[in-house]
């Protein structure tokens, strides 16, 4: 018969209590309470979770993945509707003052922002917003209007300390920043580019993907006054989501071609690079709205205007008792 030892290359030890800090597939027999036990690793996953109530594409995010913000969006027509997730079904918020997509989002879902983006033009074609406006948790409120008008730009940061850059339809690489009632200019992205996605905070942010064109995976990290170079996505996209910290970001969905051809492609950023997760949307989808951690994202609308939310859970650790059944 075939031994564990001749197996793995190691025997099961036998260990009065768990060890402290066990490695990914380490086996040991506990003999305190006479049991063997092993740490294995579980894949990440993304999980079917409540539906919009109005389905719609280029909607902005906020928030985590048990108390998300979705807000504004194409339905058609554009819509000024703003949805809250409480982790497993979404609930109306108060609406918008100015209905737009493909803006900016920020912040949490009772302190959330909104900026930028595309409303409805009187002559019957898109004009560029340079306003702002900010949730409660149950009503929007005006706040100061960006400098530089524009769509399709990324955000990041918080309500009282927001970071705004890139965008369309001309392309830029400006970035502002926001205290809570008015915007100042920060530093430039290296790559201009609209459909670029943000996460991050303001003094620690994080710019990735979008169209230059043509698409890119340049990744940009932001310091409070300057960009530099971080590492390239795996995946070039734009139309993507994404969430989390500069340090342990998340980028999921998107377009990765011109005709468009949606993707559901999940990586996750270290702090220096981009490492493709084992999961993959279960609907490919392009602009979509997204929030939440690394750990734990949410991924919502997009395309078609769908309806359709999911939840992410990244891959994790655990020790468990091993049994014949």
């Amino acid at each position: 018969m075939t031994t564990f030892k001749e197996i793995s290359g190691q025997l099961i030890r036998t260990l009065s209590s768990d060890p402290a800090n066990p490695l990914e597939g380490q086996i040991w027999y506990n003999s305190t309470i006479g049991v063997l036990k092993g740490r294995e690793v579980t894949l990440a996953t993304w999980a079917s979770g409540g539906n919009l109530t109005t389905g719609r594409r280029g909607v902005a995010g906020a928030g985590i993945q048990t108390a998300g913000l979705a807000f504004g969006g194409f339905a058609p027509p554009v819509t000024n509707a703003t949805e809250e997730y409480n982790g497993t079904s979404w609930g109306p918020g108060g609406n918008m003052g100015t209905a737009r997509y493909i803006m900016g989002g920020a912040g949490t879902q009772t302190a959330g922002l909104g900026f930028g983006g595309y409303i409805p033009s009187p002559l019957g074609g898109p004009s560029t917003s340079n306003l702002t406006e900010e949730y409660n948790g149950s009503a929007w409120t005006g706040g100061g209007n960006l400098a530089t008008g524009r769509n399709a730009l990324g955000g990041c940061g918080t309500q009282t300390a927001g970071l705004g850059f890139g965008g369309g339809p001309s392309l830029t690489g400006a970035t502002e920043e926001y205290n809570g009632s008015a915007w100042t200019g920060g530093g430039t992205l290296n790559t201009s580019r609209s459909r670029v996605v943000g996460a991050g905070t303001q003094t620690a942010g994080l710019a990735f993907g979008g169209a230059t064109p043509p698409i890119t995976g340049v990744t940009e990290e932001y310091d409070g006054t300057s960009w530099t170079a971080g590492g390239t996505m795996n995946t070039a996209r734009q139309q993507h989501a994404g969430d989390g910290t500069q340090t342990a970001a998340l980028v999921f969905g998107g377009s990765i071609s011109v005709p468009a051809v949606s993707t559901g492609a999940t990586e996750e950023y270290n702090g220096s690079s981009w490492v493709t997760s084992s999961a993959i949307l279960g609907t490919p989808r392009r602009n979509l709205g997204g929030c939440g951690v690394q750990t734990a994202g949410l991924a919502f609308g997009g395309t078609a205007y769908l309806n359709n939310t999911e939840e992410y859970t990244g891959a994790f650790t655990s020790t468990k008792t091993i049994t014949t059944s």
